[in-house]
């Protein structure tokens, strides 16, 4: 006789969880606090002081422990791959996409990271793509059509119309980079869940960043050869510093020492945290307003999330 029964996680320790949710939330808030640094500093000389003070920060994370095998050349490929993904690509996206957008709408969009993921599993992994998680993937993308109707955006497009690029308002290109930022941060996920078997989360940290620093330096050069560095207030120096810890090392880290121990699948789970961190200082912090429409479209993604991550009924043997 068949009966069916829920497919549970392996028994796993609870730190293991709070790493991949306190990652996630992390994520969501230098996501939204970018927009205040994006306004004071251009885009790439962010993201190469992001990468400086990280790396110095973590110079004791670059050496090679005695138990770790020499990195073989599908490794240091992973490790470029990993940070030209989800870090040199994802910050150029990210940060260009919140500079153009709100919080709100960014939070929105990242929340469909999960069927992202289950995409690029489908694809690199060979995981069948279930029904499921077609109407998952299916809900993030009407959460995120939903935003052009809401009452916000269109003030935002408005007040920027001028500034439309080939046309079409700064406030939905926005809205594509961050998505763009979205498929780099899946691939991040992917990748990454590869890298652990092999390395420390520290190390994996410490060399990502580290190859993130070497691709965004002649960018970042070239942009603080006549930057007005006199400009800067000091608590967007202070901001800079949290951003640094928080997206190169806090998140990168925790994500890391939770996947060692947690199926990639089963992690996506706690990437729900990233949006619903980006909504919360969105509106606390910047002063940005929830309307119905986001509400609707903030919804919509988060069943998206539910349905891509929620365990699978199995049928077994009684």
């Amino acid at each position: 006789m068949l009966s069916r029964t829920s497919s549970r996680p392996p028994p796993q320790t609870w730190l293991a969880y709070v790493c991949l949710a306190s990652s996630m939330a992390l994520v969501g808030s230098y996501v939204a606090l970018s927009k205040p640094l994006v306004a004071a500093l251009p885009v790439f000389l962010l993201a190469w002081l992001r990468f400086g003070i990280a790396a110095v920060a973590m110079l004791p994370w670059l050496k090679k422990p005695s138990s770790e095998p020499p990195l073989s050349r599908r490794t240091k490929q992973l490790l470029f791959f990993e940070s030209f993904f989800g870090n040199f690509l994802f910050s150029i996206c990210m940060l260009f996409g919140v500079s153009m957008t709100t919080a709100l709408s960014a939070g929105v969009i990242m929340s469909s990271i999960p069927a992202v993921v289950a995409v690029l599993s489908g694809v690199f992994l060979r995981e069948r793509i279930t029904p499921r998680i077609a109407m998952a993937i299916g809900c993030a993308a009407l959460g995120i059509g939903l935003l052009a109707l809401s009452k916000q955006e269109h003030a935002q497009q408005a007040a920027s119309a001028s500034e439309a690029f080939f046309g079409v308002p700064l406030p939905i290109w926005g809205n594509v980079l961050v998505f763009a930022a979205v498929v780099c941060e899946a691939a991040y996920a992917v990748i990454g869940k590869k890298l652990t078997g092999s390395l420390s989360p520290k190390r994996i940290t410490a060399l990502i960043n580290l190859w993130g620093l070497a691709l965004m330096t002649p960018l970042g050069l070239w942009f603080a050869w006549d930057f007005q560095w006199q400009h800067i207030h000091w608590g967007s120096w202070l901001l800079l510093v949290f951003y640094a810890w928080a997206a190169s090392i806090g998140t990168v880290w925790l994500w890391m020492s939770g996947l060692h121990s947690v199926p990639a699948a089963r992690a996506g789970v706690f990437m729900v945290m990233l949006p619903i961190s980006a909504a919360i200082i969105g509106v606390a912090v910047l002063g940005e307003h929830l309307q119905s429409t986001d509400l609707i479209a903030f919804g919509l993604a988060l069943l998206g999330v539910v349905l891509a991550t929620l365990p699978q009924r199995s049928k077994s043997a009684a």
